[in-house]
C-alpha cells in the first residue's frame, strides 16, 4: 500500500507567522496548528504571562510579544520586533477579539467603542504594521478571524460584536484589492460555535443545546479553525483572496429547527 503524505508549504520551512490573541482560545488553536506545520510562530497577546506560557508549549521556534492591538505604536513595535528577530513576516493572523454580551437597551457607546476597537481597529493597525515588510518581499498571507455572527446570523446581546465581525469583511474586500499586485492575500475564516475554555462555564445542558443546533452534532475546536487558517496561509492558496471560509459544522445550513428535526 502506498502512503501519500501531502503537506502544505508555509512559504518554505521557515515561514514567520504572527498570531494576535494567540495566548488562548481560537488564537492558541491557530498558533498550535501553524507551529505543527513548521512555521515560526509569534504569540502576540495583551496578556504577557499567558503569551509566554503558550509560546513555551508550542513546537518549534516561537516568540512571545505582549501587545495592545488597539495601539498603533505597539502594533508597529510588534512588527519591527519580529523583523529584527527573523528578518521577515510571511503570515499575519489578525485574531484578537472580545465578545462581551449587552442587550440593546443596555449597550453603551463605551461598550460599542471597546468592541469595535479590539475587533476592527486592531485589524487595520496590525495589517498596516505588517504590510511594508510584506510588500518589500512581495509576499504575504493575511488571515482574519471573523465569525458567522454578524456576516451571516445574529444573536441577542451581540449587536456590537456582530457589527464588528461584519465590518472586518468590508475592510478585507477592499484591502485585498489594494495589495493583490504584491502577491499579498487577505482572507477570513468565519467560525461557528467553537469549544473554548469560556464555553465550559455555561454548563453541559447549555452545550447540549448548542450541539443540537449543528448538523454535525458537535462543537468545533480551536484546531478546526487553525487548519482552515493554515490553508489560507499556505502558498497553495495564492489565488484565493478577499474570500471567506465558513467553519461551523453546518450550523448555518438549516432554515429552521424543524429542518434539523426532519433528520432525526
Amino acid at each position: 500500500m502506498l502512503l501519500l503524505v501531502v503537506r502544505r508549504r508555509m512559504t518554505g520551512d521557515d515561514a514567520v507567522a504572527i498570531v494576535t490573541g494567540a495566548a488562548s482560545g481560537i488564537g492558541r488553536g491557530i498558533a498550535e496548528v501553524l507551529a505543527n506545520e513548521g512555521a515560526t510562530v509569534v504569540v502576540a497577546d495583551i496578556d504577557e504571562d499567558a503569551a509566554r506560557e503558550t509560546a513555551d508549549e508550542l513546537s518549534g521556534e516561537t516568540m512571545a510579544v505582549p501587545v495592545d492591538v488597539t495601539d498603533p505604536d505597539e502594533t508597529n513595535a510588534l512588527a519591527e520586533a519580529v523583523v529584527d528577530e527573523y528578518g521577515r513576516i510571511d503570515i499575519l493572523c489578525a485574531n484578537a477579539g472580545i465578545y462581551p454580551s449587552a442587550p440593546l437597551n443596555e449597550l453603551s457607546t463605551d461598550d460599542w467603542d471597546d468592541v469595535l476597537d479590539v475587533n476592527v481597529k486592531s485589524v487595520l493597525l496590525s495589517v498596516q504594521a505588517c504590510l511594508p515588510h510584506m510588500k518589500a518581499r512581495e509576499y504575504g498571507r493575511i488571515v482574519l478571524t471573523s465569525s458567522i455572527t454578524g456576516p451571516m446570523v445574529g444573536y441577542p446581546g451581540w449587536a456590537h460584536y456582530g457589527a464588528s465581525k461584519a465590518a472586518m469583511l468590508g475592510f478585507m474586500r477592499t484591502a485585498a484589492m489594494e495589495v493583490a499586485d504584491a502577491d499579498i492575500t487577505i482572507n477570513a475564516v468565519l467560525p461557528g460555535n467553537i469549544r473554548t475554555g469560556g464555553l465550559d462555564d455555561l454548563g453541559e445542558e447549555y452545550l447540549d443545546r448548542m450541539r443540537a443546533s449543528i448538523p454535525k452534532g458537535t462543537l468545533g475546536t480551536p484546531e478546526d479553525i487553525g487548519h482552515a487558517v493554515a490553508y489560507l496561509a499556505s502558498e497553495e492558496a495564492g489565488y484565493v483572496t478577499g474570500a471567506t471560509l465558513v467553519v461551523d459544522g453546518g450550523q448555518t445550513l438549516p432554515e429552521s429547527q424543524l429542518a434539523l428535526e426532519e433528520l432525526e
